[in-house]
């Protein structure tokens, strides 16, 4: 069985097509578990149109957090507490699956916990502005390295419900996709298919940072404003969490 886990706040104008792309991969014994943070545009509206028994919708109670990526994180974590699925693919509410996402990453799965794929990075309109997010941003799976600089995407993971045994609860102030890749190098195995499998849309009301390279292929996209400042804060708060998960990992009896 398979849960689609997918965190929704004000994402109307590009949720259907995104539904619509999932619902056509996964079989009438899956579901598509969708948490959201108190929507006030036609999110919910849009979501109770579908007449479809493996659609689950939950309400997360939104609470004020340090960091924007932190409220996308808890309603994450909601969602996930939900599923009951054997794999589990988190998904974000605006991009668009491509056709044999699925089957891709599941062949993958009999061989790793967590399963990166490469995504077609979009725009609003789903035009192409780079054919390849690993080539342009780069991919990798040493610790370290993702402290620096985050190469993982959660909507582009899959991974086995045994990963939830540790990897929850998400820390406080920490992104649940950069925690979900460094606890499973860690403790399990992570593995990088390098093929595309979402078309992952950046648009003027992406949550998440757009990297520069893509905002030079579109003008009107808004600049990336993290300060260093940010940037470190919450590395430092990471870089503790992760010492008290090996430590657990290590002496844990």
């Amino acid at each position: 069985m398979i849960s689609v886990c997918m965190a929704t706040y004000n994402g109307g104008k590009y949720l259907r097509e995104q539904i619509d792309s999932i619902l056509k991969q996964i079989s009438w014994q899956d579901e598509l578990i969708i948490s959201d943070d108190g929507s006030t545009d036609d999110t919910l509206d849009i979501l109770r149109s579908y007449q479809d028994a493996r659609i689950k919708l939950y309400h997360h109670q939104k609470i004020k957090q340090k960091y924007s990526f932190a409220y996308t994180t808890a309603n994450f974590a909601n969602a996930l507490s939900y599923a009951q699925g054997d794999y589990i693919f988190l998904s974000d509410q605006d991009d668009v699956w491509i056709d044999g996402r699925v089957e891709k990453m599941l062949e993958q799965l009999k061989y790793y916990d967590v399963v990166v794929s490469d995504c077609e990075i979009v725009d609003g309109d789903l035009n192409i502005l780079l054919p390849s997010k690993f080539s342009s941003e780069g991919i990798y799976t040493n610790i370290i390295k993702n402290i620096i600089k985050c190469t993982y995407l959660g909507c582009a993971m899959a991974l086995k419900s045994s990963v939830l045994s540790y990897v929850l609860p998400f820390p406080k102030n920490v992104p649940h996709d950069l925690w979900i890749g460094l606890t499973v190098k860690f403790k399990g195995r992570i593995g990088i298919l390098h093929a595309p499998t979402i078309k992952y849309r950046r648009h003027e009301h992406n949550v998440s940072a757009t990297s520069a390279v893509v905002m030079k292929r579109n003008a009107r996209l808004p600049k990336n404003r993290n300060t260093w400042r940010f940037k470190f804060s919450y590395r430092g708060i990471l870089v503790r969490e992760c010492c008290k998960f090996l430590y657990r990992v290590v002496f844990a009896k």
